[in-house]
Formats: structure tokens, C-alpha cells, sequence
């Protein structure tokens, strides 16, 4: 497994003048650049990155477009995959990264994460070119040949999970009033006993 934080300094090195989205999987991207040709999406509705990768590569023909997404936004919207595999443009690269949990939601563990071949999707959904790795240094001997090839590509990396929040079960609850206390409230404002 990688570090995500070391996979996006390897990439660096051989991004080029390409755009960069850098959906929930390449948060870390904003911290490691400055450039004018990254889009920081964040935290769309999950399962949105591809699409928006999808969108922004046909609209910009000419210019290499390359997003970092999750395992968890892929399993939302599957029907993305083939989407961009019939589309096919061939300026996006699509890079995934799996560390098999939820981690923006407190690291729930994905369904079956140690049996989900993406790369196997990606190729079943139509992507001509479609891989997987999980050692750095496989990753950045492969990267440049895989970023010369036309896309649309798929490269599946897995990553050590970065749990970002407490589990939603876990968390302080942010209202201090309970749902029944918030209606008791609202009938005696609106004089309903």
C-alpha cells in the first residue's frame, strides 16, 4: 500500500501542464500545488468527481485532465464507468484511490474492499487502458507511460486510510435541542397544544 501524500509527489514530477481535479481521493493535491490548472472540487455530492472529469475533458479537448477519486465516489455512481468508457475521451485519466473505507465519513469500512478488483470494472465498463498498484515504486516506474498513453485511462492505487472524522455514530451531536423538543417548541409557538 501507499501513502497518498507520496503517490501525489511522484505524480507531480510528470503532471505537465495537465489539469488536476482533485476530487475526495486527492485532497491532499491542494497542500502539494500551486498552480492555476488545479480545481479543488472537494466534496461534491459523492459519486460526482468522474462526471465532472468526464465534463471537463470533453470540454477541454486539448488540455490533459486528470482526477484523483475514491473507491467510495466510484461505488455511488457506477454508472459513470461506462459513461466515460463509451465517451471516451481521450485526454482523461482517471486515477482512484482505494484504502477501503469511507474516510471523509469517519472510516466505515467499503463492502467487500479486499475483494474489489477496480481496475477489473473499469476494463468490464469499456476504459481500453486499465490498471492497478499497490507499491510506490511500481506506480512511478509506470507513470509516465501511462499518462503518454491516450486515454481514457484507469489506474487503481491502493492507499493507507486516512480517517478524517469521527464515525458519524461517534460524533457530539452538533443540536442541542431534540427533535421532540424542536416540535414541543414549534406547536407552543404556533399555539398548538
Amino acid at each position: 500500500m501507499m501513502h497518498t501524500a507520496d503517490l501525489l509527489k511522484v505524480f507531480a514530477d510528470h503532471r505537465g501542464d495537465a489539469i488536476v481535479i482533485s476530487g475526495r481521493g486527492g485532497r491532499h493535491w491542494i497542500t502539494l500545488s500551486d498552480t492555476a490548472l488545479d480545481i479543488p472540487l472537494g466534496d461534491p455530492a459523492m459519486g460526482g468527481h468522474a462526471g465532472f472529469g468526464l465534463g471537463l475533458a470533453l470540454a477541454q479537448p486539448e488540455k490533459r485532465v486528470v482526477l484523483f477519486d475514491s473507491e467510495g465516489d466510484i461505488l455511488m455512481s457506477l454508472g459513470q464507468l461506462p459513461t466515460i468508457a463509451e465517451q471516451a475521451p481521450p485526454n482523461f485519466y482517471h486515477f482512484v484511490l482505494d484504502n477501503e473505507v469511507y474516510a471523509t465519513t469517519g472510516g466505515q469500512p467499503v463492502p467487500n474492499a479486499k475483494q474489489v478488483d477496480y481496475a477489473a470494472m473499469a476494463r468490464a465498463s469499456g476504459y481500453p487502458r486499465a490498471m492497478g498498484f499497490t507499491e510506490l515504486d511500481d506506480f512511478a516506474r509506470s507513470l509516465p507511460g501511462i499518462l503518454a498513453a491516450p486515454g481514457p485511462v484507469f489506474v487503481a492505487l491502493k492507499v493507507f486510510p486516512e480517517v478524517e472524522n469521527t464515525p458519524i455514530g461517534q460524533r457530539v451531536r452538533w443540536r442541542k435541542r431534540s427533535a421532540d423538543k424542536v416540535v414541543s417548541d414549534l406547536r407552543a409557538a404556533l399555539g398548538v397544544v
